[in-house]
């Protein structure tokens, strides 16, 4: 009788014993985190409408990352903990498979083809544990669905939906190239025709659901999501609407809200290609302008202001977000310095995240990614940010490309200076005094206080010396 109830008593210690590492520790990297960063959902904000909230408070959204598809990353919670401790708060997640070590979410049979009815449940596992990671820390995801450059190229020869690589279809029955050696841009994969208002291929739209299903089976479970259909589509809009109509309705049927964009290929943001977005809040409940950094200086900036005076004017105000920052020198697209400015940019003039591109094309999460995403959190965290308006109109003497403002008129004043320099700056009519404070973006570190003096209602600015400069003036 003895034996039965210590044996008893150690069962019901064992099990006791279980559910407190279950409860204490089953998601390590959510509990270590403060609650308050997962309570509510990502969702525009209520008081400023070009901007996200989370928990009821206005937030930038600030990152860089090496990869695009980070889930894929073995030890992703590392370059989340990095990006973490510089203020970042964004990332960028592709639904790729298409670079080397890379996992694909369909399962293989014994001859090496691919069954779409069947999971990889290792790829699957990295996405659940990715969203896990990224919500216990606070940083919000955008998703981007459908990889467009997964499906061209050698990368198509490689993709399990290729009829040549699955057990499911033949090239025949579903209409698909085996072969494509154009660019994305020719669109020529009827992949992304296959829906009921196109071609209405049945067939393949039966797996591409279950593919999209599956995504949401995991990702709906977390609130810090945003959704991008494509990467620099040039498809017809039918479809980023089917999907994007698709996604929120699945949404809906889970008891859960979620926002969605496109992301279009080209550059210039008044292409009327991006109008399917801009113009239709029904339909994408923010603006993905990542193309816009392809290009510099006053031109980008302008773009930006452009597009943010369009949604105002048509009463379609709503966040704008960059969620690719190019720019690295030695790789294909612009320099280290046209990325560094065009992130600071982006957030001067209105624009709701910035994230750098993953290398070569971007500065990824290195040092200087990394100086520049913690500069623009101090700043943000320092002043009346999310009540500034860019405010260019107050400099004199400013050069092209030279400086660029934001600010609440009469309070305070934020300035950027790519590569030093001197300008004027109109000021209300009566002022106590004024304030300076210098950032230097590569150190990421404060300048001492300092007072400057007006003359006629104007003040000079001067850098300390060349290079990234931001300046904060406050009057008081």
């Amino acid at each position: 009788m003895r034996k039965v109830w210590i044996t008893t008593t150690l069962f019901f210690i064992i099990i006791f014993a279980a559910w407190y590492t279950v409860i204490h520790f089953g998601k390590g990297l959510v509990i270590n985190q403060p609650k308050s960063q997962i309570l509510s959902p990502i969702e525009p904000s209520k008081t400023h409408k070009q901007y996200w909230s989370m928990n009821d408070q206005n937030i930038m959204l600030l990152g860089g990352s090496v990869e695009d598809n980070l889930f894929q990353l073995v030890e992703v919670e590392k370059h989340l903990n990095l990006l973490q401790s510089v203020g970042g708060n964004y990332v960028r997640n592709t639904m790729s498979s298409r670079d080397e070590g890379n996992l694909w979410p369909f399962d293989t049979n014994e001859e090496g083809l691919y069954d779409l009815n069947k999971w990889n449940e290792t790829y699957w596992n990295r996405f659940e544990n990715f969203l896990i990671a990224c919500a216990g820390r606070g940083i919000v995801v955008q998703i981007e669905l459908w990889a467009t450059f997964d499906f061209y190229g050698n990368n198509w020869n490689i993709n399990p939906f290729n009829p040549i690589n699955n057990i499911n279809y033949t090239a025949e029955r579903v209409h698909l190239p085996t072969e494509i050696k154009t660019h994305p841009t020719w669109t020529e994969n009827d992949f992304f025709w296959s829906i009921p208002s196109q071609k209405s291929n049945l067939k393949l739209l039966e797996f591409q659901q279950k593919y999209i299903d599956k995504v949401l089976s995991y990702s709906l479970q977390f609130g810090n999501i945003l959704y991008c259909i494509d990467n620099e589509t040039s498809v017809t809009s039918e479809w980023g609407k089917f999907w994007s109509i698709y996604i929120k309705k699945v949404a809906i049927e889970n008891d859960k809200k979620i926002y969605t964009t496109e992301m279009w290929d080209p550059w210039d943001l008044s292409h009327v290609a991006h109008r399917e977005t801009i113009d239709h809040p029904e339909i994408y409940d923010f603006v993905d302008i990542s193309q816009n950094n392809h290009n510099t200086g006053d031109e980008h900036w302008n773009n930006g202001i452009l597009t943010i005076n369009q949604l105002i004017k048509n009463n379609m105000l709503r966040p704008l977000n960059n969620v690719k920052v190019y720019g690295n020198d030695g790789g294909r697209h612009q320099s280290t310095q046209n990325g560094i400015d065009s992130f600071i940019r982006n957030v001067l003039f209105g624009a709701a995240s910035s994230r750098f591109h993953r290398p070569p094309s971007g500065q990824g999460l290195n040092d200087t990614a990394q100086h520049v995403i913690k500069s623009m959190r101090m700043l943000v965290e320092k002043c009346d940010f999310f009540n500034g308006l860019p405010a260019n109109h107050i400099l004199e003497n400013r050069d092209l490309d030279e400086a660029f403002c934001r600010a609440i008129e009469g309070k305070e004043y934020i300035l950027y200076f790519p590569d030093g320099g001197k300008i004027n700056m109109k000021l209300p009519d009566s002022i106590a005094e004024i304030s300076i404070e210098w950032l230097q973006i590569h150190e990421a570190k404060w300048t001492e206080k300092a007072i400057l003096p007006t003359n006629n209602m104007k003040i000079q600015v001067e850098t300390p010396d060349q290079g990234s400069w931001l300046a904060y003036l406050k009057i008081t």
